[in-house]
């Protein structure tokens, strides 16, 4: 682990660094990936249908991923301060559910057809999601009558999304056109993200990273205890409403763009706290970063794997946050890292 002082602050911005160089790599391996496998960028600029693909389709899909992928990443984070628990990912509060539940409606209503499919996932699939989203969690604050008891939050959370799951379950028994709509948006996909998708998502990064680094100061106060950081003058109350306010902004934007991807949220942190020790301000920054490098590497190896057919990017994810975890449990310095 890094000391504290100028080695912790020269530490951090080489992680940094090293995290946006890595960005960058993928970013090119992402537009470099088409149909056919893997082929150099630079050749097919300069014939106008395959350049048209490069900036129109890849470049905002992969640019697109990374800003989903750091949307989760910045999420579980918080998510993982605010309730002191290793295990809190962005779904905790029941929005993963709500978003399901209020794609299924929509696919129920307009129909499951191809053509109206499509309009439904570029038009009013991402909107319904988010708004799905963010009324699950608002019920979820209702239930546990406000947010200051963590525990009540978390039952409510996980009621929330047993209901909702439930009840999209339903919807889809009711309506099996819509199925592999359904399955689309559930095993996660950034086939459909453009520049459009990629202003809202940047956005919606920009607000919440800014808000979360502004109140970093009460997720440090809260590793020490809510007594504790009751005593240093914390207003715990107002700060986890607020908190919880950015989770629900930060998941809607990306689950309404991608679908429901696993595990990035969860182990972005992770990720980061094994390669460098900082505080919540810093942490938040390169949790952002690690979740959207994972999701980006994900969204490549999903394209490249199979070529020219697709895996669901959530199986991949999936996958790797799995193995990953399990490392993290019983790996001797994982244990360390995950305490």
């Amino acid at each position: 682990m890094i000391s504290d002082g100028k080695s912790a602050s020269r530490a951090f911005f080489l992680c940094l660094l090293l995290l946006f160089s890595l960005g960058l790599v993928l970013i090119l391996c992402g537009i470099a990936v088409g149909s056919t496998g893997l082929k150099t960028v630079f050749n097919s600029l300069s014939d106008p249908v395959a350049a048209k693909i490069i900036w129109q389709i890849r470049l905002p899909r992969s640019i697109g991923a990374f800003l989903a992928g750091a949307l989760l990443g910045l999420t579980g984070a918080i998510a993982q301060g605010l309730f002191r628990n290793p295990l809190a990912d962005p779904y905790l509060l029941g929005s993963a559910s709500g978003a399901s539940f209020a794609v299924a409606i929509s696919l129920m209503l307009f129909g499951g057809s191809p053509f109206a499919t499509y309009w439904l996932v570029r038009l009013g699939l991402t909107g319904a999601a988010f708004i799905g989203a963010v009324l699950a969690v608002l019920l979820t604050l209702i239930l546990a009558r406000g947010a200051q008891n963590s525990l009540r939050l978390l039952l409510s959370g996980v009621i929330v999304g047993v209901i909702f799951g439930a009840m999209s379950s339903i919807v889809t028994l009711m309506s099996p056109e819509i199925l592999q709509a359904m399955q689309a948006f559930l095993l996660g996909s950034t086939g459909f993200v453009g520049w459009n998708a990629c202003i809202v998502m940047f956005g919606a990064l920009l607000i919440s990273l800014i808000t979360g680094i502004l109140l970093s100061r009460v997720l440090d106060g809260l590793i020490l205890g809510e007594i504790t950081a009751v005593s240093l003058g914390l207003k715990l109350d107002l700060t986890r409403i607020a908190l919880i306010g950015v989770i629900s902004l930060a998941t809607g934007a990306a689950v309404a763009q991608v679908g429901l991807v696993a595990f990035v949220g969860l182990v972005s942190p992770h990720l980061v706290r094994s390669l460098i020790r900082v505080n919540h301000s810093r942490l938040l920054l390169l949790s952002a970063m690690m979740g959207g490098l994972v999701l980006l590497a994900a969204d490549v190896l999903s394209r490249y794997l199979i070529a020219p057919q697709e895996l669901p990017v959530g199986v991949l994810t999936a996958l790797l946050g799995g193995g990953y975890l399990l490392w993290l449990m019983y790996g001797a310095k994982g244990r360390r890292g995950f305490q």
